[in-house]
């Protein structure tokens, strides 16, 4: 089995808002896999004395010991329990019913002899490659169907569409919310290699049309998660100063990926 993992600031001078992690017993028999995208707020209140990167560690720590330990638990029964745990934490201090409380995208993905599940929310993305060298994307795809209008940037959604009917979802504080996550599961057999991002890092293919997901995911494969990163900073900072493709977007964004070869 092959695992390679990178999280990399957009910003070294602040904190990773992302969150990737791995689990592999030590049999090698099985696995899973978490990737959070923390989403950064817009300044002024949003109801909680904690940051972004606090509740994506606390999240994904619950998230991976919950779906490395717990065979019983579905991914949803996992992200929902993995919400409520992080809520708890904070509930007493804090406003959690703010539409600006801390919250993510998430990517679970988990693995034995016979079956791949997986779980995403929002717009990080898991890529499925088969045997033949077929890739899959298992995308959720609702928050590319918001109207411009709706968003404070090409990044940042407005408040009425965040977590409401007709928008898209996010895990914030809600244990609900796991209901609306893209989930599935396919034969182990019909797997050969996973790879998980944030969307620093898809934005090669859906923002400077680098390629499609099977080229990205070729990208990961030859110069591992590390370097697609930095073929990704590269692109950005050709285009900071014409801002021909990112034009409201953040120049560079917090970037992870997990690759897991089966």
């Amino acid at each position: 089995m092959r695992i390679d993992l990178t999280t990399e600031p957009g910003d070294p001078a602040r904190p990773n808002e992302d969150y990737a992690s791995v689990a592999v017993p030590a049999s090698g028999q099985g696995g899973s896999l978490v990737v959070l995208d923390g989403v950064t707020p817009p300044s002024g209140d949003a109801g909680c004395l904690h940051s972004v990167p606090w509740f994506t560690a606390h999240l994904g720590g619950a998230l991976s010991e919950l779906s490395a330990t717990r065979r019983d638990m579905t991914l949803l029964d996992i992200l929902s329990t993995g919400i409520t745990r992080t809520a708890d934490t904070h509930r007493g201090t804090c406003d959690l019913s703010h539409p600006r409380t801390p919250q993510a995208t998430v990517v679970l993905a988990r693995w034995d002899a016979d079956v791949v599940e997986h779980l995403v929310l929002s717009d990080s993305a898991l890529l499925v490659e088969a045997p033949d060298g077929t890739v899959t994307a298992l995308l959720d795809d609702r928050l590319s169907r918001v109207p411009r209008a709706c968003l404070v940037s090409d990044e940042v959604a407005d408040a009425t569409v965040r977590n409401k009917e007709g928008g898209f979802f996010t895990a914030a504080a809600d244990p609900a919310v796991a209901s609306r996550a893209v989930t599935g599961t396919l034969p182990r057999a019909d797997v050969r290699a996973l790879a998980a991002m944030t969307d620093g890092v898809t934005r090669w293919v859906d923002t400077f049309g680098e390629g499609d997901w099977t080229d990205l995911f070729a990208l990961v494969r030859k110069e591992g998660a590390s370097g697609t990163v930095s073929r990704v900073r590269a692109l950005e900072t050709a285009d900071e100063h014409t801002r021909t493709h990112l034009r409201r977007s953040k120049t560079h964004d917090d970037a992870s990926v997990v690759f897991a070869e089966l």
